[in-house]
């Protein structure tokens, strides 16, 4: 019997959230510790869409059909784009137009240290100017000809459209900062205020002004975790509107947790549509991770790897006020410390061979001409043994755990400056709870470590705490900035723009720079990859970055092994940057 194939209107879609991470952030100007997938791209931008969508048909491109603007027009030298926005509505029946990209444009230059999508000298302060120029048209003209592919995916992706019914700075009190940017740091205290007021999501007249396929029908607050129901946006005016009749995000708190969600089916009271599969459950190992190996839930779901361009790794405080801080600051540490990770191992025995290695800042996969040929050879292999002659050899008695300094001093041999005789080399590791292949890694990391002369001591924390408390900071009154190593059993994914040029991550000052790295040789050759389109000037960045270690590589793997129910179809193909569009999800055959 041939399966049904046409799509059917109605029903609804529940979502499990990965465990510890649930939607707490709805003002599309979010800040670096909300910064996230569950925030960002499983959440706001169903509501609130950006400039321009990326990701289209499983590839990292534009999709020009579903953004709000068209291509940018470049004048002739290079320096000024002219963005034409598309007459989208907004559902209480505004235009989205030039102002409302204004209207962003003045907040960021406000409140640019609020927000997580900014690093100082880039976006917008390499501008020298940005006017509205028509009713539908914005000029942004830049301080130098940068690379238009730069510009396009990883600064004109940060810029949402806002609606002029947020402009005001009470509920009953209209502003100006659309044409004002005096105004703007009143306008986003006020927004940020409803943001704050969680329990009134779904009732703000704010939130409730949407121009995405989907607005906010209910929000209910579990703790730290939020359940969301979102139906469709009647007004949406783009392409692919909504099959079904609701989406429902629900928060989990441990991958078992979701795993017997799953095990009673897609069809149960409370079953879900859409969860994942933990690496734990694997029952045959998987040859290639782009495709997967046999599902255990195949009776009622199908296995989809969501495959995203991102990197694993786990920050470390180069900001400890303590000598802790100094140790991370040398080289020699952080690669006995690398070399401590066995990332190969865990690919076999904890990931069932849905993993693969992270060696330095651009993924391996998908694979693109933008990964430097140096980066298929691991620089920091799994090696104990070589871990400890990186410290012997600078200063350290690695014949106990925890290692001591014996050789303090600036010299050759010696352990560095501010590090005293007597140090021992013990540290905290703060990682995410409820992950069962993260505790099993973490120990064995740990287990490593140890046998090196570094001792670590593991402790779980919840996922949505760790992520705000274990951040970038600055020693001082209000933030002691004491936290070690962290991890939260992620990394960075490439979006929603897809040039992987550093700027974010590894520039000194960058807000999801979480572990506060500076390097100046770091920052000149990020500097040099935004103005160029020679890979070369790419290979060069990664090359050094990955040698430097500003944070411990882990073994990457899909970011979830989705399962998704038999007659659900369109979650396929997967976007390579992590956005989801619900909207394209439908049934066959039986509506849930």
């Amino acid at each position: 019997m041939t399966p049904p194939t046409t799509p059917l209107r109605g029903g609804s879609v529940t979502w499990a959230c990965t465990s510890g991470f649930s939607p707490v952030f709805i003002f599309p100007f979010t800040p670096g510790e909300y910064y996230g997938v569950a925030n960002l791209h499983e959440f706001q931008t169903l509501m609130y869409r950006p400039l321009y969508w990326y990701g289209t048909g499983g590839q990292p491109t534009v999709d020009y059909e579903r953004s709000l603007a068209e291509p940018p027009e470049w004048s002739e030298d290079g320096r000024t784009a002219t963005i034409t926005v598309k007459p989208y509505k907004w559902s209480n029946g505004e235009t989205v137009d030039a102002d409302n990209v204004m209207l962003w444009m003045h907040l960021l230059e406000a409140e640019k240290d609020s927000f997580g999508g900014y690093t100082p000298g880039f976006f917008p302060d390499n501008l020298t100017g940005y006017e509205k120029v028509a009713e539908d048209k914005v000029s942004f003209t830049f301080d130098r000809a940068y690379s238009h592919n730069w510009v396009l995916m990883n600064q004109f992706s940060t810029i949402t459209p806002l609606p002029k019914a947020w402009d005001r700075t009470a509920d009953d009190r209209p502003a100006d900062a659309t044409h004002d940017p005096a105004q703007a740091s009143a306008v986003y205290a006020y927004l940020r205020a409803c943001n704050d007021e969680r329990k009134s999501w779904d009732t703000s007249p704010v939130w409730s002004v949407v121009n995405g396929p989907w607005k906010l029908s209910s929000y209910t607050i579990d703790g730290t975790s939020g359940e969301c129901v979102l139906v469709p946006n009647e007004s949406y005016s783009g392409p692919n509107k909504p099959y079904l009749d609701e989406f429902r995000l629900v928060p989990t708190g441990s991958d078992t947790e979701q795993y017997e969600m799953l095990r009673r089916g897609p069809e149960a009271l409370d079953g879900v549509q859409i969860g994942f599969l933990p690496f734990d459950e694997v029952t045959e190992p998987a040859e290639d991770p782009l495709v997967g190996g046999p599902n255990p839930l195949g009776e009622h779901y199908d296995l989809v790897p969501q495959l995203t361009y991102k990197i694993h790794y786990f920050p470390i405080n180069f900001n400890n006020p303590t000598v802790s801080g100094k140790i991370f600051k040398q080289l020699y540490f952080r690669q006995a410390l690398q070399s401590c990770l066995d990332s190969r191992g865990a690919i076999r025995d904890v990931y069932k061979g849905y993993g693969y290695p992270t060696t330095g800042p651009i993924p391996a996969l998908p694979d693109s001409p933008l990964l430097s040929p140096a980066a298929h050879e691991d620089p920091y292999p799994f090696d104990v043994e070589k871990a400890r002659a990186f410290l012997t050899e600078n200063g350290w008695d690695t014949s106990t755990t925890p290692a001591l300094c014996v050789r303090e001093g600036t010299g050759p041999g010696e352990a560095g400056e501010g590090i005293p005789a007597g140090t021992p080399l013990r540290f905290s590791m703060r990682y995410a709870q409820g992950h069962e292949t993260l505790t099993a890694v973490m120990r064995k990391f740990a287990a490593d470590a140890a046998e090196a002369g570094i001792e670590i001591v593991l402790s779980e924390v919840e996922a949505s705490v760790l992520v705000l408390e274990d951040t970038t900071c600055t020693p001082g009154p209000d933030s002691p900035c004491l936290w070690e190593f962290s991890d939260w059993n992620g990394g960075w994914g490439y979006g929603p723009g897809f040039y992987p040029t550093g700027e974010a991550l590894y520039s000194t000052g960058s807000s999801v720079n979480f572990g506060s790295y500076s390097d100046p040789k770091a920052d000149e050759l990020i500097a040099r990859t935004v103005v160029s389109d020679d890979l070369e000037d790419l290979y060069a960045y990664q090359d050094y970055i990955a040698q430097q270690v500003p944070v411990i590589w882990m073994p990457n793997f899909p970011f979830r092994l989705l399962e998704v129910a038999n007659n659900l179809k369109g979650v396929a193909p997967i976007n390579p940057f992590g956005l989801i569009n619900p909207e394209d999800w439908h049934y066959v055959g039986e509506v849930l």
